[in-house]
């Protein structure tokens, strides 16, 4: 026997489809006519059949979930504790809360979970079959999602949703959390003023963007930044930003736009700055190309510590073709790339940045120097016995980097 629940969505999902309502876009209507529909039912329990309802809310919630949400998985998507959500089958519903995941007690039927992302897909026009079986894509509220089918994954679909959560719009938010010092954000925020070139190095759900995000936003708000991603996860707050993302090929095969492209179109929109979301491979060497024509700019690249970071942009750019040599890359890393900060994540959960070091610009014996600007003891990040390149830059923008680097406070907006 169907219960209250069932009865209600099933002549809410009529009702939709017989008024050509559109409960994704239009779900102010869609709240009104479960609502209606609720009514009317709670009228005619009495005088019928039908079984009871005995929690209006809960049931609404559900109906509304199902037909304009992202049915049992929506409530993750509320829940601003959540931070991730992933599904290994269908009976196995993870989610992360501060870093921790946790298996949940929802179990979902084989054909739901494709649904589900079916759904999830059609905002975007990405789509997911046997000669595309990875997608990633965006959801409407910013949340970032990745899925792959079989015969790439063993048996079941597999669904990674990252959500877009605003921890952080700036440099004092990660103070006020505890992920870095103040000392540490005042260099941090001087270099980028200075336009120094900054590399964010970390693991997977380290913080990387989110670290990247608030670095971009300490940029002037007179300077024309570019942003290429291959999916939107950057938010920057500032006046001039064209933000661009690669595009999957269509059924035929064509039309493809890879990152590579995209950082060579960047460099005709008369950028001040350019910002790659993440480098993983040959894309790498085109904003090393970038970076050494004197155009400031930032990126994220996944790697365990700052040093492991400066030899993988060593080593990326080396899958561009034959023609690309190591007696190239590594000058060009060292003389490009001014900072790497290092991010991690704690065992229980809590982001932190690690380190962060400079390079000089010298290479000896094929291995590009470092030198520590800050460095973590314990749990603790301490300012270590570096300097950064480019002093000169800092003093065209009025910072005093000895100043500075010793700890003294001051506001270096105003420069």
């Amino acid at each position: 026997m169907a219960t209250a629940t069932e009865h209600i969505h099933d002549e809410v999902r009529e009702l939709i489809r017989r008024r050509g309502v559109d409960p994704i876009t239009d779900q102010r209507s869609t709240r009104a006519l479960i609502d209606e529909v609720i009514s009317h039912y709670e009228e005619r329990v009495p005088t019928s059949s039908l079984p009871p309802l005995m929690d209006r809310g809960g049931t609404a919630r559900f109906v509304f979930d199902s037909l304009a949400g992202f049915g049992p998985l929506q409530r993750f998507l509320d829940d601003r504790e959540i931070e991730e959500i992933w599904i290994n089958q269908p009976g196995k519903v993870f989610v992360a809360r501060n870093g921790v995941s946790e298996l949940t007690t929802t179990v979902l039927a084989p054909g739901e979970v494709r649904d589900l992302v079916e759904r999830m897909l059609k905002p975007s026009g990405r789509r997911l079959d046997l000669s595309s079986p990875f997608v990633d894509a965006l959801l409407p509220d910013g949340s970032r999602l990745h899925a792959v089918i079989p015969d790439i994954t063993r048996e079941h679909l597999s669904l990674n949703i990252r959500k877009f959560v605003v921890a952080a719009n700036g440099l004092e938010d990660l103070v006020a959390r505890g992920s870095m010092t103040a000392h540490a954000a005042r260099f941090l925020e001087a270099s980028v003023i200075a336009g120094l070139n900054v590399i964010v190095a970390g693991g997977t759900q380290a913080g990387k963007t989110t670290l990247l995000n608030t670095l971009i936003n300490s940029i002037p708000p007179r300077e024309r930044v570019i942003t290429c991603e291959e999916v939107f996860e950057l938010r920057p707050n500032l006046p001039d930003v064209v933000a661009m993302q690669t595009r999957q090929p269509n059924l035929e095969g064509q039309g493809e736009i890879r990152l590579r492209r995209l950082i060579k179109e960047a460099l005709r929109m008369r950028p001040s700055r350019i910002v790659v979301g993440e480098v993983r491979q040959e894309e790498s060497l085109d904003l090393l190309i970038a970076l050494n024509s004197g155009l400031p700019g930032m990126c994220s690249v996944h790697a365990n510590s700052a040093r492991e970071a400066v030899i993988k942009l060593c080593t990326l750019p080396l899958l561009a073709g034959e023609n690309v040599t190591a007696a190239f890359v590594v000058p060009t890393v060292a003389t490009s790339i001014d900072l790497v900060v290092q991010v991690g994540i704690d065992p229980g959960g809590a982001r932190r940045v690690r380190e962060i070091v400079a390079l000089p610009g010298r290479v000896e014996s094929g291995v590009v120097e470092i030198a520590d600007i800050f460095t973590s003891r314990g749990n603790e990040l301490v300012r270590a016995d570096g300097y950064p390149p480019h002093a000169d830059r800092f003093v065209r923008h009025g910072i005093d980097l000895p100043a500075l680097l010793s700890g003294a406070r001051h506001d270096v907006r105003e420069y």
